[in-house]
């Protein structure tokens, strides 16, 4: 069987619920309520796992074209189900993703960490700290998190580790390997906040906070990054601090992490050309992402973000640094683009039909009557969206499911749009901290075996209320003097 019966039952069982038993809501259209029905399915399947989410796409945009629930016509709705296809965030992220596989088949992404590490290596709070900097390095251009954390880190982290005699095998986690693990997983939703595309569904935020204000916030990739900089940074310095406090290691003094460092090194030998093209490429799309040539000859000289990583691709394939047959190979980024392009599908004739209106305006109601003011209610409104993450585990299909109901009651409590779009953004990669299943880093470094499964969860709350004070305090400053607010 292709499918697990069970989590496939549930969902189905929701969708025919809210689709055939619950009364259409007086001021919501059949239609509309027929995707939403469509929509919970699709979310409760993601969530149990009844199918790979590509899979589930599949089958998502097959429903959404047969019922022509979007446009009243069966036969014309395939144009809608295949709509966001078209949308030029989808392909930002997928071929973000392709070009990231040049700086893990290049080295360069391993080499960044080691020439930290050999800087800063001599205490074990300082590797920790050479970690966090080598995310926040490859950020930008790594969209999969899961590769940057899971896959370039991660194995570095676990060398370290092993060569001071730190495995869970042997029952020496402690010494040092618990404290490296925490911390690489946990500057990884940190940097996933600071840049739009440093994790897949950074863009799909973006589109919802556009349509739910009539794209009168659009935010660039240049906006984003300035506004996530200083409470990006803050919590990078103190993140490796605090877990010092909760798991200190037994072994403090690392001298020889920086001789194992400059080992690797030396193994590794001077940049090879590929290296230093792919650096090359790297900062072509810092320099085009971050807007430096409109800034410089006007707007007129702008390149959109997408056509940037187009350029990024090109450059990739032009120099041999990636062949058309590893972008072929990169499953991750063509499952992205399939995931991503159906759900966004939804959640956007779920806008255009209404629906997302409608629940905004019911939670507003519920919220407005507790009379707690604007800034009462967005907070209730923002800790509700973060801790309802435990139910989750894709931070996609959370973001699609309630990011824009929750966004729109906030703005008419009164909420500044601009300010709570940037939290609510920050809180989307935030709640990544929560469990062992929040996103797809998790699992590769909690089945690592360095942490119990309540050590891993006492650490991801405390890090999530130091992150969203960190967000609510200096990230609300830092807004106010760039005149966001």
């Amino acid at each position: 069987m292709g499918f697990r019966p069970i989590p496939m039952a549930i969902a189905i069982a929701l969708g025919l619920v809210i689709g055939f038993v619950i009364p259409v809501p007086e001021g919501v259209t059949a239609n509309a309520w027929h995707l939403l029905a469509l929509f919970v399915g699709t979310i409760a399947a993601i969530i149990g796992k009844a199918l790979p989410i590509g899979a589930l796409s599949m089958v998502a945009i097959a429903l959404v074209a047969v019922s022509g629930v979007t446009n009243d016509k069966a036969a014309g709705a395939i144009g809608d189900a295949l709509s966001s296809f078209s949308n030029s965030l989808i392909w930002l992220i997928g071929v973000s993703i392709m070009i990231s596989r040049g700086i893990i088949k290049t080295g360069l992404g391993a080499r960044i960490g080691y020439l930290f590490i050999a800087v800063w290596g001599r205490k074990t709070i300082g590797i920790a700290y050479s970690l966090a900097l080598s995310e926040l390095i490859l950020a930008p251009v790594t969209p999969s998190n899961t590769a940057r954390g899971g896959g370039i880190i991660h194995p570095i982290m676990r060398a370290i580790a092993g060569s001071y005699g730190s495995d869970p095998e042997k029952g020496t986690e402690g010494r040092m390997g618990r404290y490296l693990a925490l911390t690489n997983y946990h500057a990884n939703p940190i940097t996933s906040a600071m840049f739009i595309t440093a994790t897949a569904p950074n863009p799909l935020v973006v589109k919802l906070i556009a349509d739910a204000t009539g794209a009168q916030i659009s935010l660039s990739w240049g906006t984003w990054a300035l506004a996530m900089l200083l409470p990006g940074l803050v919590a990078l310095v103190l993140m490796p601090l605090i877990i010092y406090l909760i798991h200190p290691p037994e072994i403090k003094s690392t001298p020889n992490a920086m001789q194992f460092a400059r080992e690797k090194l030396a193994e590794l030998g001077p940049l090879s050309r590929g290296e230093i093209t792919m650096f090359g490429v790297f900062a072509v799309l810092l320099v085009l992402w971050a807007g430096i040539p409109a800034f410089i000859w006007g707007p007129q000289a702008a390149v959109d973000p997408t056509t940037t990583a187009f350029i990024g691709l090109s450059l990739c394939l032009l120099t041999g640094v990636l062949t058309w047959e590893d972008v072929i190979k990169e499953k991750s980024a063509w499952d992205t683009i399939v995931w991503f392009g159906a759900l966004v599908m939804m959640a956007t004739f779920l806008n255009k039909l209404g629906l997302i209106t409608w629940f905004a305006k019911s939670i507003e109601t519920s919220i407005g009557h507790l009379g707690l003011g604007w800034a009462g209610a967005s907070a209730l409104l923002l800790l509700t969206y973060l801790y309802a993450h435990y139910m989750f585990a894709s931070t996609t299909a959370h973001i699609t499911a309630m990011f824009a109901a929750f966004y729109g009651a906030g703005l008419a409590l009164g909420a500044p749009a601009l300010p709570f779009a940037l939290m609510m953004a920050a809180a989307s990669n935030i709640m990544m901290t929560l469990t062992h299943y929040a996103t797809g880093t998790s699992p590769v470094i909690f089945g690592s075996g360095y942490t119990t499964l309540g050590q891993w969860w006492k650490t991801g709350f405390v890090m999530s209320l130091v992150l969203i004070a960190i967000w609510l305090v200096v990230g609300s400053a830092w807004w106010k003097l760039l005149g966001y607010w």
